[in-house]
Parts: structure tokens; C-alpha cells; sequence
């Protein structure tokens, strides 16, 4: 089944909000084995209305519609289906007596506008809405489906699950479509896409790279007669990746950064400090959202160029003399953490994210360094960006030096 999603309010092409509608319909799709080919935003207009309802009864097997179901002029989602299928609307005294019946219950009158959120056309059943006055429409006619849901998030998703996604389901049967994000740190997107190259072109699962804020994704989607069929071909095509990327993925799905090394952590007995120069406490914010957090994380200290007594003399005056975006800066600071919070680990960003140049170091350089059973491990890093992605990028960092060193060594503490 071909599925197209229309998100239907001028609000959405001003950018006067976000269209959560359409991904969050697109992910419960496929695991129904409906293929979503199509996403569009239209504004409150029923010429241009209908010709996206038109294109998208003329190409597609299913649309889902969300929005423009309001009680206002403006609304206009069932005028553009009737209009394209040549049907009137007609009020079902059923439809208007329960809505008259929720505005009584709240002890409001009904204005007679809300009327014609109780029409259908001939085409069309109701989708029942217990907690909006808008209910949605399921229309069937040519083997073509077209649903019609409410913009509120909250009801639409109420009308997915109770009313939508049940008879969908039972005209789908067994067919499944399931997807795997494997997460990379390390590489960027051109290299991780040459690694698994060989890889790309299968045709079921598909394998696809994309570029995120926490790292480089590789999603394998498999899609089979049954959940069972389906993971079994993404268990087989997540060998060969995991093959070729090795040590660069760091988690799957909704795993976070964090949350794997903070799980490492907590496998292994050991506890972690960290101390922030020039990054904002970014690396403890990381930090402190992770699941095992509390279990392993002992604290850290924030401070800038310009704020080092805390750190106490003999760490301000390596930073005075080696300035404070320096290797040598993020390892004393690294050994200053674990010892300053009696922790296993000491992990430190020494950075200078921009935009006026701190010390010697151009913006956007970044050093940190690990602290660990009498060693240090050290990296450095440039980046041509903002002040914020540059801190951001320093804190993911971070958390996979000490990643790959939980990894390589072992053991406890």
C-alpha cells in the first residue's frame, strides 16, 4: 500500500509551528508494511486543497489528512474531499446531537459554526473523537482510502490508535516493515557511507546513512510478510555493517552517547568526574540526561580562562603558563577532576569554542583528555562553526574517548 501524508493550516507554512503530525504518522506506518511515498503541507486555501487531495488520490492507495477539521471558515478539509469526489455534505443528526452533548456537558452553548463538524459525505464514516469536537472522516471509494484526523496532536494520536491504525491493520494482514539505526562517532557521513558501500545496494534491507547532530546514522529497514521475517533480515544485514564499522558504532535506536557510557561505567564498578573549560558545562548536561548517571557520575566543575582558583594552584598555573585551550591544559585538568571528586575516571574539555580567540588558540579548537589508572589519553579537534555546535561536538567527543577506552581495556576498576 502506497501512503501519502497531507498536514493541512497555513500555521504550518509560516513556521508558526512545527509538523509533528507527519513524523510521528510516518514512523507508525511502516511497521504496518505501508510504504509512505509522499509528505506535504498545504495552507487554508480549498483550490489549492483539493488539487493536493486530487494529486494524491491519483497516486497513492492511502492518505492521511491532519488538520483543517476546525469549525472556522478556514477549516476546509472536508469541503476539498467532497469537492474531489464530487459528493455533498449533508449533517448526521447522530453526529450533531453528540456534539451538542459535549459542549453541554461543559456547561457551554454550541455555536452553530461548530454545526458542520457533524457533516459526512456519502463516501465517508465517522472517526470518533471523545475529547475534541472535531471527529475525523474514513473515506473509501475506488479501492482508495483517505483519512481525516484532527491537527491537535494529542487527538489525532487518540484517533490513530482507537480508531485508524485497528482497520488499517486488518486490511494489511501480517506485512511489516521494521528499521534499525546503528549509530556511528568518528567518521563523518562520506566515509562512514564508503565503509559500507559494498552494502548499499541491497534491495531488502535497504541501508541508508544520514548525518545527526549525535553522529553519523545507518538505518537498515527490512520489510517481509511478518515482524518475525522482518528482523530476521535486519539481524543478518546488521552483522555485515557491524563488520565493517566496528568500534565507530556506539549504540543503537534511542541509545544515547551517553547512556552507553554511562551503562560501561556502571558494568565495569568504576565512577567518573569531569571538569569543563570553555564548554559550558555542555559535557555535564550530556552527562547528567543518561539513565545510569547517579549510579557512576560523581560531579564536575565548570569554569572559565579567566576562573581557574578553583582548580587549585598547581592546575591554574600549567593553565597561566600553557594558556587554556592547550593539551596540557585538558590533562591537568582530567587528573584534577578524578582526583578533585575521588573518581575513577577524570574526564576534561579544555576548549575555545569562539567567537574572541581564548589564549593562543584560534576558535573552535578543542582538546580533551582522559585521566585513567595512572595514563592519559588525549585528543584535539578544530571546527569551523558556530560557538554552540563547537561545545556540542566537544562533549560528544568526550564521552567517546572514554567510550573507546572502556571498550579497549576492560576489566574493572
Amino acid at each position: 500500500m502506497r501512503a501519502e501524508i497531507v498536514s493541512v493550516g497555513t500555521e504550518l507554512l509560516l513556521g508558526q509551528i512545527v509538523d509533528t503530525n507527519a513524523a510521528w504518522l510516518a514512523e507508525r506506518l511502516a511497521p504496518l508494511g505501508i510504504d509512505v511515498y509522499w509528505i506535504s503541507q498545504v495552507g487554508d486555501n480549498l483550490g489549492r486543497l483539493v488539487e493536493v487531495f486530487r494529486r494524491a488520490w491519483e497516486r497513492s492507495d492511502l492518505t492521511i489528512a491532519t488538520g483543517g477539521l476546525g469549525p472556522t471558515e478556514d477549516d476546509l478539509t472536508r469541503e476539498a474531499i467532497a469537492a474531489l469526489l464530487g459528493e455533498d455534505m449533508r449533517v448526521v443528526p447522530e453526529l450533531e446531537a453528540e456534539l451538542r452533548g459535549f459542549f453541554t456537558r461543559r456547561g457551554l452553548p454550541m455555536p452553530e459554526r461548530n454545526v458542520k463538524q457533524a457533516t459526512l459525505v456519502p463516501s465517508a464514516r465517522v472517526l470518533h473523537n471523545p475529547i475534541g469536537t472535531a471527529p475525523g472522516w474514513w473515506v473509501e471509494r475506488e479501492g482508495r482510502v483517505i483519512v481525516a484526523m484532527p491537527g491537535v496532536p494529542h487527538e489525532m494520536r487518540r484517533m490513530w490508535q482507537e480508531e485508524v491504525m485497528p482497520h488499517l491493520r486488518q486490511r494489511m494482514g501480517s506485512a511489516a516493515i521494521v528499521s534499525r539505526t546503528l549509530k556511528v562517532l568518528g567518521p563523518g557521513e562520506s566515509a562512514v557511507e564508503e565503509m559500507v558501500r559494498h552494502l548499499i545496494a541491497s534491495a531488502n534491507p535497504t541501508l541508508a546513512t544520514y548525518a545527526k547532530p549525535d553522529g553519523v546514522y545507518v538505518r537498515v529497514t527490512a520489510k517481509a510478510a511478518s515482524d518475525g521475517d522482518a528482523w530476521e533480515r535486519i539481524a543478518e544485514m546488521e552483522a555485515h555493517v557491524r563488520a565493517a564499522l566496528g568500534h565507530h558504532i556506539y549504540g543503537v535506536d534511542d541509545e544515547t552517547i551517553a547512556d552507553v557510557v554511562c551503562g560501561l561505567l556502571r558494568e565495569r564498578g568504576l565512577t567518573l568526574a569531569t571538569i569543563e573549560l570553555g564548554s559550558g558545562g555542555m559535557l555535564a548536561n550530556v552527562l547528567g540526561e543518561a539513565t545510569d548517571a547517579a549510579a557512576v557520575y560523581r560531579g564536575g566543575l565548570v569554569v572559565g580562562p579567566h576562573d581557574t582558583g578553583a582548580l587549585g594552584s598547581a592546575a591554574a598555573a600549567v593553565l597561566a603558563e600553557r594558556g587554556p585551550a592547550s593539551p596540557e591544559a585538558a590533562g591537568t585538568l582530567a587528573s584534577t577532576a578524578g582526583e578533585r571528586f575521588h573518581a575513577d575516571a577524570g574526564l576534561a574539555i579544555a576548549a575555545a569554542p569562539g567567537p574572541a580567540p581564548a589564549g593562543e588558540a584560534p576558535p573552535g579548537t578543542v582538546h580533551i583528555a582522559l585521566a585513567w589508572r595512572g595514563e592519559q589519553r588525549a585528543a584535539a579537534q578544530q571546527h569551523r562553526t558556530t560557538p554552540t555546535e563547537v561545545k556540542r561536538r566537544a562533549a560528544m567527543a568526550a564521552l567517546n574517548l572514554l567510550r573507546r577506552a572502556l571498550l579497549e581495556t576492560g576489566g574493572r576498576a
